[in-house]
């Protein structure tokens, strides 16, 4: 019989999530509470004094508490499956640098990386909104849209690092889609993240009425009874439907999340699940739709639980 390998669970969780203008560090004792919070500005475009910052805010943080412990990291960005250098990141400084052995050779212990998505998955998976669930896709839909999948308290991650990421998927289009698809950075057009965040709601709003709008702007309107970004709204409300029910169809979770700054518009958690249902292979649809419980702080929460269950 083969030794089953088991796991202590730290008395230190370092969660440190890399944004594109600050670098946030939370530490949580062995049981999750939070201990401390702190952050330092980001090195602008300058690869080596990033993962210097990170180090430095890392060994910062463990002299305050006086002890030493297990380093998750939240990126923007993805591990390569081939060689660990990283990929599709928007701090582009970070694009193909080995970013986990340079850390790892500062601070003499293994750590774990993973897209900041996954983090806030897994802050909600934990504690969060989706706590208890088996199942869990976490959403963020702000300047982009990503997506990241927890199942039974772990990060999936996927053969190619790539799990969750439903936002360079094409959106399904109905028949009320007459405009051309707006085109993606990725290069190409019609992809959920055009269409499903901030600068697309905005965008879609111009293409149908020839006015931009902030996404905020567009819900006060249409609360003020402004026909025009009402229509705005209901077609998001119509195409996030759409979206998520390709989810539910090939992933089935227990619990979506939705994070970002989309998110808040409470709208979504009333007319979504209404219309899904019309799109998802099953005769009742039991996925609950949820909002964030930590927010911003969830990414780098996540961080944290990254070396949860060993």
């Amino acid at each position: 019989m083969s030794e089953q390998k088991t796991f202590s669970i730290p008395a230190l969780r370092l969660g440190v999530d890399l944004g594109g203008t600050k670098i946030e560090i939370v530490a949580l004792d062995g049981s999750g509470q939070e201990l401390l919070r702190r952050r330092v500005a980001t090195p602008q475009g300058d690869y080596l004094d990033t993962v210097t910052a990170v180090a430095a805010l890392v060994e910062a943080v463990e002299n305050e508490l006086g002890q030493r412990g297990s380093v998750g990291l939240g990126i923007p960005g993805a591990e390569s499956a081939s060689g660990g250098l990283i990929k599709n990141a928007n701090s582009t400084c970070l694009i193909g640098k080995p970013l986990r052995r340079d850390l790892q050779t500062l601070l003499q212990r293994e750590i774990r990386i993973a897209n900041d998505a996954n983090c806030f998955a897994l802050s909600e998976a934990i504690g969060g909104a989706g706590q208890g669930a088996g199942i869990v896709f976490g959403v963020i839909l702000g300047t982009g849209v990503g997506g990241g999948i927890v199942v039974n308290e772990r990060v999936l991650t996927g053969a190619n690092h790539i799990a969750g990421e439903w936002g360079h998927n094409p959106l399904p289009v109905s028949e009320e889609e007459i405009l051309p698809p707006p085109a993606c950075y990725c290069g190409r057009q019609g992809c959920v993240e055009s269409w499903l965040s901030g600068p697309g709601l905005s965008g879609d709003h111009q293409r149908h009425n020839g006015e931009m709008l902030t996404p905020q702007a567009i819900e006060d309107r249409a609360n003020q009874a402004d026909a025009a970004c009402a229509a705005t709204l209901a077609r998001y409300d119509r195409r996030l439907a759409r979206a998520l029910a390709q989810v539910v169809n090939i992933l089935d979770p227990d619990v979506i999340v939705l994070g970002g700054g989309l998110s808040n518009m409470v709208r979504l958690y009333a007319n979504v699940p209404l219309l899904w249902s019309q799109y998802i292979f099953s005769d009742q649809v039991r996925t609950q739709l949820r909002r964030h419980q930590h927010g911003d702080s969830s990414g780098v929460r996540g961080a944290a639980w990254l070396w949860n269950g060993g």
